[in-house]
């Protein structure tokens, strides 16, 4: 925390001189003022006892089901409100509040030793979430479900308010320690103008649902919801990850005219200088796809294909696949398409070509490497994508996921060639396929690098922990080395470098990618009004000087802060 002082009148009118600024990370760019609205807490653990009587334990072990039944259908019935990946994590967490594993567990420990209802089913699901906390990676990010869906079954079963969102009529800032997955994707734009939090990184549920619904968010705020009172108005900026207490009320006064401008992205990305730089979309499925052909995109940097695999026990056949495929590529008339091909492992686990009893899942079996175990897995989706892409005119790229050596990238792009697939390339995720990105695109046809699997490579830090919050932040000058790197192969080799990672989202950030020499940046099509617009206000002269700033600073901060008062630009438009 620290303090900045100036003068003039806040926001609710009374004279102020020393404003508390807090500090944390900035994952959702904008700049927006209101009120503090703390989540609603759960009500915590319940009481042991007393010892419910032998002949009340039927009914009391009843009552869980009952609970966690109506949790699971609020869950539903809130999901068909909403689209997308917020409609994919509500059901996900309606899943798990209807999973019989934890009901059984709590109802096992009411029968047998007679707890209340509510604490068997804290201890049960405690049991739960230690099983999956052990496994690592995807299956540990579960276990904050587990808790959600404890917090709202033992609600229903005391009878107290369910923990949350507050149900308000005026906008508000969001506080809260960290946000359950359903919270997030229940979240209002209209109503939310941002969010805080005190845990969480930039690649939580919290900070990409808050991108793609344009609420600017700072998250790793240590101390939030004790520093922030309730009602308190304050100034979240998502871009410089600051949120200021007691602000002057012509800050207020600009960052609402910013967020009630509304702009549009025409179709063409470039400098203020005429560089062309392709603004294209990440997609995860057709409706997604939708949105961003209506959204402007230039096209589709990172389609990910693995909707068609989730929850499978079995991979999809050909034919199946093929048909995903087009409904997404249709939407791209002539316009590029670069589809990654399955991603599994880590946070996606698949069994049918993933090993679940990895030690150290990041590190282990995922992405391309899944092919050493299941080669046909992906000869059928290349054969699916190629059947999809003769349907269609779109001009389809294809990648693979985590290539970390030459030899990899060159049966990669053998194995495209033997369906057809002309324009082949790998992602750059792992250190070593930055640093070997000349003799990589040697034999691949582009590069596209994740940010986010870079940056936690490259850190040693796992993306989804929160408390490595300030680690896992794509401003690491480590991290933007890897990005320059990459850039020198692609152009010792001519080939084209694009960047599909979160990074690629914030307005700052995107001058220095492309000062770097990255030629496409793929994002969630909210932000593609936003990032034309300050590369639109930026020369190529500029974006190159402020990439040197970045990549000589010392730390993420740093890179950020130079950036940043480099770019007046993002001031004026509320960024």
């Amino acid at each position: 925390m620290s303090n900045e002082a100036t003068g003039g009148e806040n926001a609710q009118g009374t004279v102020t001189s020393v404003p508390t600024t807090l500090r944390g990370v900035g994952v959702s760019p904008g700049v927006a003022a209101g009120p503090v609205a703390q989540v609603r807490p759960p009500a915590g653990e319940p009481p042991s006892g007393p010892a419910v009587p032998e002949s009340d334990a039927e009914a009391e072990a009843g009552r869980i089901s009952v609970a966690a039944d109506a949790v699971a259908k609020a869950l539903q019935e809130s999901a068909t409100t909403v689209e997308g990946e917020r409609r994919e994590l509500l059901e996900t967490t309606a899943q798990m509040a209807a999973d019989p594993t934890l009901v059984k567990g709590a109802v096992a420990l009411v029968r047998d030793q007679h707890l209340p209802a509510p604490r068997a089913v804290w201890q049960a699901a405690g049991q739960v979430a230690e099983q999956l906390s052990a496994l690592g990676g995807y299956m540990a990010e579960r276990a904050k479900d587990v808790a959600d869906v404890r917090n709202r079954i033992i609600a229903e079963l005391t009878g107290q308010p369910m923990p949350g969102v507050p149900q308000r009529s005026e906008p508000f800032v969001l506080v809260a320690t960290d946000l359950a997955p359903a919270d997030t994707a229940l979240l209002d734009p209209a109503l939310v103008r941002a969010i805080v939090t005190a845990e969480g990184g930039p690649t939580s549920h919290t900070a990409i649902l808050a991108r793609s619904l344009g609420i600017p968010a700072v998250v790793g705020v240590s101390g939030a919801a004790e520093s922030l009172p309730e009602d308190e108005v304050v100034l979240v900026d998502g871009g410089a990850g600051t949120v200021e207490l007691a602000p002057d009320a012509e800050r207020v006064r600009h960052a609402e005219e910013q967020r009630r401008v509304t702009r549009t992205f025409d179709g063409r990305g470039r400098t203020a200088d005429g560089h062309e730089v392709a603004l294209l979309a990440n997609v995860g499925d057709p409706d997604n796809a939708r949105a961003a052909a209506e959204a402007g995109a230039q096209g589709v940097g990172l389609f990910r294909t693995e909707f068609c695999f989730l929850d499978r026990a079995e991979e999809p056949g050909v034919e199946e696949q093929a048909e995903q495929y087009r409904r997404v590529l249709e939407q791209f008339p002539g316009k590029k398409v670069v589809v990654r091909t399955l991603d599994a492992g880590a946070d996606k686990p698949l069994p049918f070509v993933t090993d679940a009893e990895e030690a150290n899942p990041a590190l282990g079996v995922r992405g391309l490497r899944t092919a050493r175990k299941a080669p046909q897995v992906l000869e059928n989706q290349l054969a699916a994508i190629a059947r999809a892409a003769d349907a269609t005119e779109a001009d389809v790229w294809v990648m693979a996921p985590m290539v970390a050596t030459v030899t990899e990238a060159e049966d990669f792009v053998a194995a495209c060639e033997r369906h057809g697939l002309g324009t082949a390339g790998v992602m750059v995720e792992v250190p070593s396929a930055a640093l070997l990105a000349g003799p990589i695109l040697a034999r691949a046809a582009f590069a596209s690098i994740g940010t986010n699997d870079l940056t936690q490579y490259a850190m040693a830090a796992d993306r989804l922990l929160g408390s490595l919050a300030e680690l896992s932040d794509p401003w690491q000058p480590a991290v933007l080395r890897l990005v320059e790197a990459t850039c020198q192969g692609g152009a010792q080799q001519s080939r084209p470098v694009g960047v599909c990672g979160e990074a690629a989202a914030d307005p700052a950030l995107a001058v220095v990618l492309v000062g770097l020499g990255v030629s496409s940046l793929s994002m969630t099509p909210r932000a593609l009004a936003d990032v034309a617009a300050v590369l639109a206000a930026t020369d190529l002269a500029t974006c190159r000087r402020l990439a040197r700033a970045a990549v000589d600073a010392e730390s993420a901060a740093d890179a950020r802060a130079r950036v940043r008062e480099g770019l007046p630009v993002l001031g004026e438009l509320g960024l």
